[in-house]
């Protein structure tokens, strides 16, 4: 069939893991390392402010693949497969006539370095991927598992070899509509070495480069993991730019919706003692990008979008209804400008560091977390105490903390009502939230706006 008088587009995630944000030159980054993310978001729509809504690798993946909030799933920590039965965006796609196609890190079967069987796969047809690549493979020893259990090491670094992967999956898949999933395990540390393996003779190219003022107040294992960390942002943008070629020699390009996004962002041991799992920014924010049919020309996108909003997003593109047990919802009005009643707020459950959970507007971060619970037994709480405030306006990169202040009281009122309306959204209980102890005597803040703004 002529590629011109396809009737579906053919629709792409490019995924990768633990990558911040402010990584990419669209953000401000000087360092020029994602001239491809940076190009492709300006001619499609670049989805400004983009967050997980579960900053740890299984739970935010769960979410995406069946666009329901992890508590609703049961998928609310690492170790836990998707149930039996989940409905998936692949298994949308196939009720629709795609072939789907997935690569990479999966992470949602629980069976660590063994093959990930066919039940577990979330319905995806062509299967070339381990459950938990960071335990199966190395920079330079990439091993996944195909559609028959048989183990599969792919030559070259593991971002290259992932790529060349989706590349013969395209160009296999070139005559019929495809969805392909391509999960990189870059830019996440290697675990048993807790390093950031850079592709070789890369990595020093970025010492003593540009450190976020978060990093640079905190400090943390930023100084000595950036350089490795940077680098392989850059050879995921060049493997971008490789992706974005080979369709448009195939003459897909005009044919094929992208999605670039990751499952959350990195503070390198800043908030706690390893890389994730907290409400901060440098956690929760991630990149969000998205181009081809219905977004090219759709520009920046400043409302709050959540992980969870791009499963509808990419079925509502698509032509596939939505399900309407789906919890997100799709951005494309954002993107069309039509006026629509969107979230002034995104909400995240944060689990395995604590029973936690956060309301993130345009101004405000608000958390709270239930101290006397174990977040890695228990998925949520009755009861809560409040444990963040931060005016985002004032305080871009989180490093006051208004919790105890009583000038704040009537934000924390507004914003705890909220949080708790948001949880009953997501099909939580509502819970008690105990208001923080105020230290200081303040005058109260006088708000001109709302909560919001």
């Amino acid at each position: 069939m002529e590629t011109s008088m396809r009737r579906k587009p053919n629709v792409i995630v490019f995924f990768t893991d633990q990558q911040r944000w402010d990584t990419a030159g669209l953000h401000g980054n000087p360092l020029q390392l994602t001239p491809n993310l940076d190009h492709w978001a300006h001619e499609g729509t670049h989805l400004y402010n983009t967050f997980t809504c579960q900053p740890v690798c299984g739970p935010a993946r769960s979410c995406l693949q069946t666009g329901l909030y992890a508590t609703t799933t049961g998928c609310y920590k690492n170790s836990i497969p998707l149930p039996a039965g989940s409905r998936t965006i692949a298994d949308e796609f196939n009720e629709h006539g795609y072939e789907t196609g997935y690569i990479g890190k999966w992470h949602l079967a629980s069976t660590r370095t063994e093959p990930v069987p066919e039940p577990l796969r979330g319905g995806y047809k062509y299967w070339l991927a381990a459950d938990s690549l960071e335990h199966t493979s190395d920079a330079y020893d990439t091993v996944l598992y195909d559609n028959d259990n048989r183990r599969v090491k792919l030559p070259g670094y593991r971002v290259d070899a992932l790529t060349d992967a989706a590349v013969r999956y395209i160009d296999n898949h070139k005559e019929q509509p495809f969805f392909l999933f391509l999960s990189y395990l870059e830019p996440h540390h290697q675990n048993r070495r807790d390093d950031y393996p850079a592709p070789r003779a890369q990595e020093q190219r970025y010492a003593s480069s540009w450190t976020p003022p978060d990093l640079a107040a905190l400090g943390g294992t930023a100084q000595r993991h950036l350089p490795g960390y940077y680098a392989m942002v850059k050879r995921l943008d060049d493997a971008l730019g490789r992706l974005m070629d080979s369709l448009i020699s195939l003459g897909l390009a005009e044919d094929t919706i992208v999605l670039f996004t990751s499952d959350h962002g990195c503070h390198f041991k800043t908030r706690n003692g390893e890389y994730k799992r907290s409400c901060h920014e440098s956690s929760i924010r991630i990149p969000g990008a998205i181009w081809g049919p219905g977004f090219n020309g759709g520009g920046r996108v400043n409302e709050l979008v959540s992980l969870i909003d791009l499963p509808p997003t990419l079925l509502d593109a698509a032509g596939i209804e939505v399900p309407e047990t789906m919890q997100g919802r799709s951005v494309l009005p954002l993107v069309r400008k039509t006026a629509v009643n969107w979230p002034q707020d995104v909400f995240v459950q944060i689990s395995e560091s604590q029973v936690g959970r956060a309301i993130r507007t345009r101004r405000w971060k608000y958390a709270v977390s239930a101290p006397q619970l174990d977040g890695i037994k228990e998925a949520a709480s009755s009861a809560y105490t409040e444990e963040f405030l931060y005016d985002l306006q004032a305080d871009p990169w989180e490093l006051n903390n208004l919790i105890g202040k009583k000038s704040h009281r009537e934000v924390k009122q507004i914003l705890r009502t909220k949080l708790i309306e948001r949880m009953v959204e997501a099909g939580e209980a509502a819970p008690v939230i105990h208001p923080a102890e105020e230290t200081d005597a303040g005058q109260l803040l006088v708000l001109e706006t709302e909560y919001y703004e």
